[in-house]
């Protein structure tokens, strides 16, 4: 097949996000096609500035396919009127607490968080600050993209359920049922996500979130002929399967 190239969880890291896109160009070319699993925001410094990136390339005709993560859909629904929260957080949390970062997103475009502040202030200074061709490109973004023998989603799959039925918060969301399953899944299922601290491969799935939200490198991979590479400034690496 011909390589298809992959960029895991981004967080709001620009500066990682052209380093990877410098890595595949070398590899790949500037034609080359590109799937971003998603969580584009959050957690760094610049998640505007990624997404005005991000959309720059997709209105120049780059080869780009963008999925959406669980972080991206907490934003855009955040900037929905009422603001809407993920039922899918625990109580105590929600997308403004600094555990999930979307106070580093709004403050990419501008927001203070200084001083303490009421939501319906920040909702409504949000709906103000964010472009709409910003939360177009959210609420745009495809949950899968499919090859011949790749899946690619942001979190993962529910075992078990054919591909083209899986549930929008189990490729958002889901990590336990998913990472515990080593059957055979009907394809390579390729996910972000779970940070964890290199691309690892786990027989039937490929995790690519290697924690650039936690300011760890972001992981550009490529694959082609059945096997799965990082790139790195010398070159390839292939990712073999845990024994």
């Amino acid at each position: 097949m011909s390589p298809i190239y992959a960029i895991g969880d981004i967080h709001g890291q620009l500066s990682m996000l052209e380093h990877a896109l410098e890595l595949i160009k070398a590899d790949g070319g500037p034609e080359a096609p590109i799937v971003f699993l998603g969580d584009y925001t959050d957690r760094g410094p610049e998640s505007c500035g990624v997404l005005d990136y991000l959309i720059q390339g997709r209105d120049a005709g780059r080869n780009w396919v963008f999925l959406k993560g669980n972080h991206d859909r907490m934003f855009e629904w955040f900037l929905q009127s009422p603001t809407r929260g993920d039922p899918y957080l625990f109580t105590d949390l929600s997308w403004l607490h600094e555990r999930l970062g979307g106070q580093n997103t709004l403050r990419s475009y501008g927001l203070d968080f200084s001083l303490r502040r009421r939501l319906s202030e920040v909702h409504a200074e949000a709906l103000q600050a964010v472009p709409k061709a910003h939360q177009d490109f959210l609420s745009q973004c495809q949950l899968s993209y499919g090859s011949a023998d790749l899946f690619f989603c942001h979190a993962g799959i529910r075992p078990g359920v054919p591909l083209h039925a899986q549930d929008e918060e189990d490729l958002l969301w889901i990590r336990n049922e998913f990472h515990a399953d080593l059957t055979a899944h009907p394809k390579m299922i390729v996910h972000g996500h779970s940070p964890v601290d290199h691309a690892s491969h786990y027989g039937n799935r490929i995790n690519l979130d290697s924690g650039a939200g936690y300011g760890k490198p972001l992981t550009a991979a490529v694959f082609e002929a059945g096997a799965c590479y990082v790139l790195s400034p010398d070159g390839r690496r292939e990712i073999l399967p845990f024994v």
